[in-house]
């Protein structure tokens, strides 16, 4: 029997309710995807929030779907920031709607605009796509800061899994390209490593579980067969040989997940390149626990933690009026 961190109490008898496997496959892949890509409707629900709906064109040609979502009312007289949001769904299923009450919580809390792509998935789509559109869309976002009404100096690069590694990835790319300025990223629970050899992927493998070992090794698979040539760091971002010059950074995973590790390497990696990042691991929490279970005292620890960070980061970079 493996040895590995048990689930915390109150989380463990919530995933009793909860259908699991130990692995994924393009079969069961189809039957998921549609539970996968959540509605917006209900998220909004009872929130003052206005939404708009639009599409760029991709790096080639291919339409990216951006979602514009900020506080109802007048404009504010000092423009507020962005968070530009990710979605996870281990790279294969999901969609901007994914996982959106995190931000949302912002948009309440800080006024902040939410910005939510639609990137392509694998296996549909390979290699660099899904990481180039995610860039895409981030550019075209600072690039139309005046129109959106938010202050450019005050992007923030957020996503949950795989939405996580791809914030992570762009952000590599905006600091090697030097555009756009992002203000901070928040890696939550992020899918970093393709390599699926950390302590923490072997202690989650062959059980059942909310993403394990080999869910994980399916999601990876389909993002690179077919991709040839050396897998660069914007889309594996643990292979990044250089941390440095990275914005403040938050990461957080669970203690019982297949992404402790790789998370708590990142955030490491980026301290010994001299860079600022808030590390939290989570006793007890399991793969996505505070997206599944908000209202879990763990979740809300975890929600509350890292809310208060982004407040504190926000507070020191006051808004232009």
């Amino acid at each position: 029997m493996t040895t590995r961190p048990d689930f915390d109490p109150h989380l463990r008898a919530l995933l009793a309710d909860l259908p699991l496997m130990p692995g994924l496959d393009a079969e069961a892949l189809a039957q998921i995807r549609p539970f996968a890509a959540q509605p917006v409707e209900p998220l909004l629900d009872g929130r003052a929030v206005d939404r708009r709906e639009i599409t760029i064109p991709g790096p080639d040609g291919t339409p990216i779907a951006l979602s514009i979502l900020r506080p109802a009312g007048p404009a504010p007289a000092a423009a507020p920031p962005c968070v530009y949001w990710i979605h996870g769904g281990g790279m294969v299923m999901g969609n901007r709607y994914s996982q959106l009450d995190i931000p949302l919580e912002w948009l309440e809390q800080f006024g902040a605009v939410v910005i939510s792509v639609e990137y392509r998935l694998a296996p549909e789509a390979t290699g660099t796509a899904l990481v180039d559109d995610c860039y895409h869309g981030l550019a075209w976002t600072a690039g139309h800061a005046a129109e959106l009404g938010i202050d450019p100096a005050r992007i923030v690069v957020a996503g949950a899994s795989a939405g996580g590694g791809l914030a992570a990835g762009i952000t590599l790319m905006a600091r090697d390209r030097g555009t756009p300025p992002i203000a901070a990223q928040v890696l939550i629970g992020p899918m970093l490593d393709h390599r699926n050899t950390t302590t923490s992927s072997r202690q989650f493998s062959g059980d059942p579980g909310v993403w394990t070992r080999q869910m994980n090794e399916f999601g990876w698979q389909s993002v690179l067969d077919g991709f040839d040539g050396e897998v660069p760091a914007y889309v594996s971002p643990a292979l990044a040989g250089d941390l440095s010059g990275l914005p403040a950074t938050y990461v957080d995973a669970g203690s019982a997940e297949v992404f402790r590790d790789e998370s708590a390497d990142y955030a490491a990696r980026i301290w010994a390149a001299g860079g600022r990042a808030d590390l939290h691991i989570w006793a007890g929490g399991f793969h996505g626990f505070d997206a599944l279970y908000p209202a879990a005292p763990l979740s809300a620890a975890a929600r509350r933690t890292r809310s208060d960070w982004l407040g504190r980061l926000l507070a020191e970079q006051p808004a232009p009026r």
